[in-house]
């Protein structure tokens, strides 16, 4: 069976993360998303070619997309040219022409498929990858007063300090420095050479590489970009008071985001001043800095 992997249908709507790199470079699981989804469609027996090689029977996936390996191969067994959609009609996958639209028959899933189509589906793509770890790999020195619980995936030269506690399913790159006192916890992510301080929390979150989160902060639920650096104190919102769903703006407009836990997300080269906090669903754009003692309630792009 053939796939080829077509370039993702609107990635500026997931800026900042994308604002300097491609959506495909974006990290899952500290691997460049394409990169992760090339696997698993070679894992699962196809051959991947380029699109101008695409023949019939290909199937054509969009980069900006997870699809569960059984719902994809649902549509490969269908004889007829076919569109593979999920329980809203948004289309995942298809076959037979250059454009979904063409197809003979929809097929729906109920799967967990979903586009990727704001930043905030990143992090769910996170949770999902993540949460598949079933082993162990420590590579990097842990201090006898850590405590790692779970699956946990720790980068050569990476440095776990005293009274650290680490919850798995987390991913930690070569290099990083977590502690004394922090907590890691959650579907996490934390790319290489980042530091993360005294009694620091970063729960559910993706941390890419070079990245330094200082002393007392707390990151939930959220996505921070390369060589960003987060002053003492700095605290993301990731829970209304209210118990309703998050919102984010996109493009001026109020976004519902589906999700009961978010934070911020911030883009590459950020740095925050001591004591900011940063209300849930805002997005920060590169290189862009805050005041000590700043609320932000309010994209900053």
């Amino acid at each position: 069976m053939q796939a080829t992997l077509l370039p993702p249908r609107n990635s500026v709507l997931c800026a900042p993360i994308t604002a300097n790199r491609e959506l495909g470079a974006c990290l899952i699981a500290n691997v460049p998303m394409v990169d992760l989804l090339s696997a698993e469609l070679t894992r699962a027996g196809m051959q991947l070619v380029e699109p101008a090689d695409a023949g019939a029977r290909t199937l054509r996936i969009p980069i900006d997309t997870w699809i569960d390996l059984g719902a994809l191969l649902m549509l490969g067994r269908n004889t007829k040219s076919a569109r593979l959609c999920d329980s809203d009609g948004v289309v995942l996958a298809w076959k037979g022409f250059d454009e979904p639209e063409e197809c003979e028959e929809e097929l729906r899933t109920e799967a967990g498929c979903f586009p990727i189509v704001y930043p905030w589906d990143l992090l769910r793509m996170n949770e999902e990858v993540v949460a598949l770890m079933d082993e162990s790999s420590i590579n990097g020195e842990v201090s006898p007063m850590a405590t790692i619980t779970g699956w946990v995936r720790l980068g050569h030269g990476a440095r776990i300090h005293p009274g650290t506690v680490i919850e798995g399913p987390v991913v930690i790159g070569a290099g990083t420095q977590i502690g004394p006192n922090a907590l890691v916890r959650g579907a996490t992510s934390i790319g290489a050479n980042c530091y993360i301080g005294h009694g620091t929390e970063v729960k559910n979150s993706i941390i890419y590489p070079n990245t330094y989160i200082s002393r007392h902060c707390y990151v939930g639920d959220s996505i921070v970009g390369s060589h960003v650096t987060l002053g003492a104190g700095t605290k993301t919102e990731n829970h209304r008071h209210d118990g309703r769903l998050h919102t984010s703006m996109i493009r001026g407009q109020s976004v519902d985001t589906g999700r009961e836990k978010l934070g911020v997300m911030i883009g590459d080269g950020v740095r925050t001043g001591v004591n900011t906090s940063l209300e849930a669903g805002v997005k920060i754009g590169v290189a862009r800095t805050t005041k000590p003692g700043s609320y932000v309630d309010k994209d900053m792009l």
